[in-house]
């Protein structure tokens, strides 16, 4: 079984993963530098998840320091990374531009050249549905030309997968880049749409919506992604992009419906301006991930956010 380096393990989507790979007999190494872009403390209560287990080991740094990584990677020895460390979030990006270059930049440069230097068998990137920007053609295809996206996060997702292809056609390395769409799940982010509206409606508070509610995403359950990755993960390829969505949209006004009806709460909307760097609409086409990965998404936004709100109620941090 493989050694896998996990960037951004404590997170979302990245304790998902370590607790995946676990499972499947893999020695993992979680790292993560637990910012306080959210509380640390839900991403120290993910970890704790899997702490305990066997053929884990938990490391806490910043990817932007290449000595920190040189060391990380000389004394634990990966084989295999996913990549999914990054400042995350269109909107405060607009504030922050810098520090979205500075880590989601350098530290995947810092990432790619470790990987290429102690010659790892296999990189996978978590980029993002953002660097379609203002796509005209629905729904989004892999083979679509996105050369305008309209935020710096969305702008460093697309350099990642540029700087990751470089590093194939110069290395040769195996590189495949997961564009994800809206994922959801048990552990989302308290920032996104559907973690914050559900406890704005559970505590009775206004529920801000963009515009008109008209805006639509395509909403993706955790455990598709999982399946996505983990494909990535054991097929290797030469270097690839995927999309990883549901390939359902949903505006943001039905979600709103179907978080009331899993609550049994009415939502007090309130409805505000639309946010510079917000796009009208993300919809994945799955056609090449179901042909090539064998990506097969099965939760629908009607089955998951009864899911999710279970878990949300089971919680006593929320």
């Amino acid at each position: 079984m493989s050694r896998v380096l996990v960037t951004g393990g404590a997170g979302f989507i990245g304790s998902h993963l370590v607790e995946r790979l676990l499972d499947q007999g893999h020695a993992v190494i979680c790292l993560d530098n637990f910012n306080d872009y959210y509380s640390p403390q839900l991403k120290r209560n993910n970890v704790a998840a899997f702490a305990d287990k066997p053929n884990v080991e938990v490391v806490e740094g910043d990817i932007r320091d290449e000595a920190f990584l040189d060391k990380t990677f000389t004394e634990m020895r990966p084989n295999e990374i996913v990549h999914l460390a990054a400042m995350v979030g269109v909107r405060p990006s607009l504030t922050q531009p810098r520090l979205y270059e500075e880590v989601n930049g350098m530290g995947t440069l810092n990432l790619l050249e470790m990987s290429r230097k102690h010659e790892l068998e296999n990189f996978v990137f978590g980029s993002s549905s953002s660097v379609y920007g203002v796509n005209s053609k629905v729904p989004f295809s892999p083979d679509d030309p996105i050369a305008f996206p309209i935020s710096p996060y969305a702008a460093t997702k697309r350099a990642n997968e540029l700087m990751c292809h470089t590093y194939h056609h110069l290395y040769g390395m195996k590189i495949t880049c997961l564009r994800f769409f809206t994922v959801y799940g048990p552990r989302q982010r308290p920032d996104l749409a559907i973690r914050k509206f559900t406890n704005l409606i559970e505590r009775g508070e206004p529920v801000p919506v963009y515009g008109d509610g008209t805006f639509k995403r395509d909403y993706t359950y955790v455990d598709d992604i999982m399946q996505g990755v983990l494909s990535a993960l054991d097929r290797k390829f030469d270097f690839e992009i995927f999309n990883l969505g549901e390939s359902q949209v949903t505006e943001t006004l039905e979600l709103v419906r179907l978080i009331e009806s899993a609550l049994g709460k009415k939502a007090n909307v309130e409805h505000v301006p639309v946010q510079p760097g917000d796009v009208p609409i993300t919809y994945a086409d799955i056609d090449k991930s179901r042909k090539v990965l064998g990506y097969d998404p099965q939760i629908k936004i009607e089955e998951g956010i009864p899911l999710f709100v279970d878990w949300f109620r089971a919680q006593k941090d929320v």
